[in-house]
């Protein structure tokens, strides 16, 4: 039950961003924001993708807890793309933040994400993160998503400052400081209390909602 349950979870999950990012693809507004954010959606779609379909195997086959080394490595492989392609989504989130409001970018905001960005690839490049065997060290896993935690951060305040009076994005502070909540106990205890990886379908709904905000601004003239 529950690998139809949660591989049908990221079906739906996957069909609605990559639904998202076209939608917003084919929708040209004057500021240019729409393809912005829709190439934010289906990046992460994409990256997803290769994390989620290697553990929707995983349920069927009941392999997941202990992985064949063919699909240990699957499943470390897609953690990488999908830590690289998150990493990307914000990057292009910040840039949307200030092409939707006209507001222009501070040198030290600039700074500080052309710092972080590259400081997060280069730490996920590492092969000590163990991707190969899907066996991440926790010290590792902490130390490749500190900056990742500071580009978030960066992009919440942000978010908050700028768009906290404009609807339909006026939660977007909120809804990207929830899908870190979510993701950062995974990172910290996932390894020792399997059930916590669960915290990652509400950081996917999470996702969700920001889609939503950018389809629904779409929609009704709002970008």
């Amino acid at each position: 039950m529950r690998a139809y349950m949660e591989s049908g979870f990221y079906l739906v999950y996957l069909v609605l961003i990559f639904a998202a990012g076209v939608r917003l693809l084919l929708v040209r507004d004057r500021q240019g924001t729409n393809p912005l954010f829709g190439m934010a959606c289906l990046l992460l779609g994409f990256g997803d993708a290769f994390h989620l379909i290697p553990r929707a195997v995983g349920l069927f086959t009941k392999t997941l807890d202990a992985p064949s080394p063919a699909l240990a490595a699957w499943l470390g492989t897609g953690k990488l793309i999908t830590s690289i392609t998150m990493t990307l989504f914000y990057l292009l989130l910040y840039f949307f933040l200030f092409k939707r409001t006209g507001a222009k970018r501070p040198r030290f905001a600039d700074a500080a994400v052309f710092l972080l960005v590259p400081a997060r690839l280069i730490l996920c490049a590492f092969p000590q993160n163990g991707w190969i065997t899907n066996d991440s060290p926790l010290s590792w896993g902490i130390a490749r998503n500190v900056p990742f935690a500071l580009l978030g951060a960066l992009v919440i305040v942000l978010a908050f400052r700028l768009l906290r009076k404009q609807k339909p994005f006026r939660l977007l502070w909120l809804a990207v400081t929830l899908s870190f909540a979510f993701y950062l106990p995974v990172v910290v205890w996932a390894g020792t209390h399997a059930w916590v990886g669960m915290l990652m379908l509400p950081k996917t709904v999470c996702y969700l909602w920001i889609a939503g905000m950018g389809v629904f601004a779409a929609r009704h003239g709002r970008t």
